[in-house]
């Protein structure tokens, strides 16, 4: 069986949680509500789009291990906004993924550089291989609303476990990790704030790929956590993983389960997935998904909704 790698679903997973945390109903708490749905909104653009890069990278690099390999020296590898350009003869070697800012996906554009950079004879495909990940003005607009995020500053990309993707459904797993401890964002209002990274993506093979995503930090008392900092309004938040979340391929990559926590100036945002219409656990149905959500405020009055996504 042909396996894809989930980048549509990385994606969409986080546009779900940007389109939850934005519902408005007249019975939500009010106690500083507005921030924590400002802040979910930044954070599924951010966390979605971090995510593509991150799948952009994985795909130069084991495009690479394969050429290199097969001692191939063209490097073929196509992203469809972007010119990939390989360095193999520096120390470290350098992969210079340039955006053009086209529409090629019809619902953003990216531009900017990200450079990827790893060790000589460094082997994406080796257990433990890391590779840094360099912004530089990689700025992604959302077209449906032209809202945009600039982010500038480097993480590190690790395959904790070894192995390509390509080769999924004869691996136990394939995991890798995200880690920064400071990436510059600047918000489309001229606000400019440091955000640090901690995720884990595990990827098992299941009637196609599985693809899990957990925070790896701890921020207080809040753990599992994979984004923490200070958000546009000068609040510091954290957004974390209550259970991790799932995305299938034999469900067309949809969000198949999984709690996600965003905790923004005494509130929380609580959403559920991978629900029917009556807030039960159900398996790829042929219609929506239902999600619920839980507002809770900072003098612990809470109120929950399902939604379809």
């Amino acid at each position: 069986m042909k396996l894809k790698i989930p980048i549509l679903g990385l994606v969409a997973f986080s546009a779900i949680i940007g389109f939850t945390s934005c519902k408005k109903n007249n019975d939500t708490p009010k106690e500083n509500s507005t921030e924590v749905i400002a802040h979910s909104d930044d954070q599924a653009l951010f966390s979605s789009e971090l995510d593509a890069a991150n799948q952009d990278a994985d795909a130069v690099l084991s495009a690479f291990t394969v050429l290199y390999n097969s001692r191939n020296q063209e490097h073929p590898v196509y992203i469809c906004d972007a010119e990939v350009d390989f360095d193999s003869q520096s120390d470290p070697q350098t992969i210079t993924v340039t955006y053009n800012g086209e529409n090629c996906r019809g619902n953003r554009s990216r531009s900017g550089v990200v450079i990827v950079a790893f060790p000589k004879n460094t082997k994406w495909s080796d257990e433990g291989a890391a590779a840094s990940v360099t912004f530089q003005n990689f700025k992604v607009t959302r077209l449906s609303d032209n809202k945009s995020i600039t982010i500038n500053g480097t993480q590190t990309y690790t395959n904790v476990s070894g192995g390509l993707l390509k080769d999924l459904a004869s691996k136990e797993s394939i995991i890798h990790s995200v880690s920064s401890n400071g990436l510059s964002v600047v918000f489309d209002n001229g606000a400019a704030r440091t955000w640090q990274v901690a995720k884990k993506h595990t990827y098992t093979y299941n009637n196609g790929a599985v693809l899990a995503v957990s925070g790896m930090h701890t921020e207080g008392n809040e753990t599992n956590v994979v984004e923490w900092g200070t958000n546009r309004l000068g609040l510091s938040f954290t957004t974390s993983t209550v259970e991790p979340v799932i995305v299938r391929q034999d469900c067309n990559f949809r969000v198949t389960g999984g709690t996600v926590k965003h905790a923004v100036a005494g509130i929380t945002a609580t959403a559920t997935f991978g629900l029917n219409a009556q807030g039960e656990p159900v398996s790829c149905p042929e219609g929506n998904y239902y999600f619920k959500l839980v507002y809770t405020g900072p003098n612990g009055n809470s109120i929950s909704f399902v939604y379809p996504y």
